[in-house]
């Protein structure tokens, strides 16, 4: 049958246009603040002070970018921002694949036991203070490994990782494999592993994400501007105004200094979020892929 020959009643176009209309203002509340960031970080700040900005660039400038990109401790945050990115991702996903599948097992004696301890710590934790001296006797105050191993797992992911396990790899697939000699260690590698690149998109991109947005948890564990992530330099940036001298020195007047310093507020936001930006796109399938296994019955 063709959909697009049915007639459509009064109040079907009715609530077309109005659910278009709807969706298309929701887009444009979303979607302007990136672009004015964008604009506003090429465009004179007087201008954008006088309210002339708001559709394209005034009087265009990169000055607040090449200050950025001057500036050393941006390139540290980056840096820094990538290994716990990169190392951190790496352990999270070794663990929660491994917790998930012998989760999933129904032959693991207590699972119910041991997944019911996992589940109380989503409701239920020591807190801030308890946690912090957990990692200082641990040695890991002002550490990379304070930024990795406190959120090594999360909860949530192995309740999802667990749940795509049980309804993707069937029982007698183990069996199968036991009969010919497989042990669980080659039939989790060989096996499990490539049926499961899903659920490993879906957890990479959740646990990448979290540690590329994190600064808390350095705010809290790092002393050392040295070991400061991206996130929290360009915190420092924005929320307490503590642009760099190298940014703003060779600026005279107090008026011009703020000038620049509001460009480069501006120029820090697009410079934090244009490498998600820009990754996004081609792996958005995978947020809604990480629903979808989400919601499963397992």
């Amino acid at each position: 049958m063709n959909l697009s020959k049915i007639n459509r009643t009064k109040e079907d176009k009715i609530f077309d246009v109005i659910n278009i209309t709807l969706l298309t203002l929701m887009l444009l509340a979303i979607l302007y603040p990136l672009y004015f960031i964008v604009i506003a970080s090429i465009s004179n700040p007087d201008r954008i002070f006088a309210g002339d900005v708001w559709l394209y660039p005034i009087e265009v400038t990169f000055e607040g970018y090449a200050r950025i990109f001057q500036d050393g401790k941006i390139w540290i945050g980056y840096k820094n921002t990538i290994i716990y990115t990169a190392v951190g991702t790496a352990i999270n996903i070794a663990l929660t694949l491994t917790a998930a599948y012998a989760l999933s097992r129904k032959d693991f004696f207590g699972r119910n036991f041991f997944m019911f301890m996992f589940v109380f710590t989503m409701f239920f934790s020591g807190g801030l203070i308890p946690t912090y001296l957990v990692v200082q006797n641990l040695g890991m105050v002002n550490t990379m490994w304070a930024m990795i191993i406190p959120k090594a797992v999360a909860i949530w992911n192995i309740i999802v990782a667990r749940t795509f396990f049980q309804s993707t790899i069937p029982d007698e697939m183990l069996e199968a494999a036991k009969v010919d000699g497989c042990s669980n260690t080659k039939f989790f590698t060989k096996i499990v592993l490539p049926l499961s690149k899903p659920v490993i998109a879906v957890m990479v991109l959740f646990y990448a994400v979290g540690h590329w947005n994190s600064y808390f948890d350095a705010l809290v564990y790092l002393n050392d501007e040295a070991l400061y992530p991206l996130q929290l330099i360009l915190r420092n940036i924005l929320i307490q105004n503590e642009a760099a001298a190298t940014m703003v020195s060779d600026v005279e007047s107090v008026a011009a200094q703020q000038r620049v310093a509001d460009l480069i507020k501006y120029g820090v936001i697009i410079v934090g979020s244009l490498p998600l930006l820009i990754v996004y796109p081609f792996i958005q399938k995978y947020f809604v892929q990480g629903v979808m296994i989400g919601g499963i019955k397992g």
